[in-house]
């Protein structure tokens, strides 16, 4: 069993800043590329950002500038740093990785269960 744990939500001001978290836990053998998915009501989820094993980040347009990911692969965690937060950034985020379970053969795709982030004055 392996699960995904996102921490870090709230309520922010419009210009502020949070730190999303997101901890793996379970039977895991090894974790392939991390990743920061939003997703507003109603709407498609969409990527905010990724890490792969190696290290290598890709942000979306949005995020690019603003936003930080980052990881600790002996702890299996990843982190997001947002800042310079907008209203239009309000919306569920949740954690995503590619995780190969101990025993396992190949790696399959899990999901936190999100936490919400809301840019209001």
């Amino acid at each position: 069993q392996v699960q995904l744990v996102e921490s870090g939500g709230g309520l922010v001001q419009p210009g502020g800043s949070l730190r999303l978290s997101c901890a793996a836990s379970g039977s895991i053998s090894r974790i392939d590329a991390m990743d920061w998915y939003r997703q507003d009501p109603g709407k498609q989820r969409d990527l905010v950002a990724r890490i792969t094993g190696s290290g290598t980040t890709t942000y979306a347009d949005s995020a690019k500038g603003r936003f930080t990911i980052s990881r600790d692969n002996a702890k299996n965690t990843v982190s997001l740093q947002m800042n310079s937060l907008k209203p239009e950034d309000t919306a569920v985020y949740y954690c995503h990785a590619g995780i190969r379970q101990v025993g396992g053969l190949y790696f399959r795709g899990y999901w936190g269960k999100g936490t919400l982030v809301t840019v209001s004055s």
